[in-house]
């Protein structure tokens, strides 16, 4: 049986923007986006989408990009950079891990690199938009696991870049909405997030063919009795 705890962690994400949406709106007068990003056209988009991909590269939460792309440039607009910028430091995180740390990283995280790469391998299109619906996780640790893996880099960002639509779309429609006092947009975000979640775990129960991606989500969902990963422990 699936366990509301699994989308406890999302909503929490969700309460604590919601919260730092209205004091951005109501108490400070000029943060970040305000001052270098709002109203400055292109420059403001390219810079916007430029610090969002190095902050994404040191794991920043896309969801947090995608509020922040709401707030600065509304629900689509803010969507769309949200989910450049989310892609940028994919990019970049999984370029990073493949030039240069795969000794480090191997050492540190062999057997979550291990559990990933076998996920996403075979099918990295697929499997890598599967990851990325999912409600919870490490998308950074995603990326620097398939850097460190022998996954093809081609499939595995357009496996991300359309698997981070729906919860770009979400969180923005978030940002734009408590920039504008609008309880309805955030009510409506809410419940799209729980649509999606659903989908991301439905998608997951259904086509992970017997893999583990996380022993703990797969507890969460009742799935326990799946046989673990080759190569490590039950």
């Amino acid at each position: 049986m699936m366990r509301l705890r699994l989308f406890l962690p999302g909503l929490l994400v969700i309460a604590v923007l919601v919260m730092l949406g209205t004091l951005l709106g109501g108490v400070v007068d000029r943060d970040w986006i305000d001052a270098h990003v709002q109203g400055r056209g292109l420059t403001g988009e390219l810079l916007f989408v430029g610090v969002s991909g190095l902050l994404a590269s040191i794991g920043l939460s896309r969801q947090v990009i995608a509020f922040l792309g709401g707030y600065g440039f509304g629900f689509l607009g803010g969507a769309l950079l949200g989910t450049l910028g989310a892609l940028l430091g994919c990019l970049l995180s999984f370029s990073a891990a493949r030039l240069l740390g795969r000794a480090w990283l191997t050492r540190h995280y062999s057997a979550r690199i291990r559990r990933i790469d076998n996920f996403i391998h075979d099918n990295p299109f697929s499997m890598t938009l599967l990851v990325r619906l999912l409600p919870l996780g490490s998308n950074w640790m995603v990326n620097l696991a398939a850097g460190v893996s022998g996954v093809r880099p081609l499939p595995f960002f357009l496996g991300s870049a359309l698997g981070y639509v729906p919860q770009m779309l979400v969180f923005a429609l978030i940002g734009s909405g408590t920039q504008l006092g609008q309880v309805w947009q955030v009510a409506i975000a809410i419940c799209l997030f729980l649509v999606a979640a659903l989908l991301g775990v439905y998608l997951y129960r259904r086509y992970r063919h017997g893999k583990v991606l996380d022993a703990a989500m797969d507890h969460d969902l009742g799935l326990d009795k799946v046989a673990a990963t080759p190569g490590e422990p039950s």
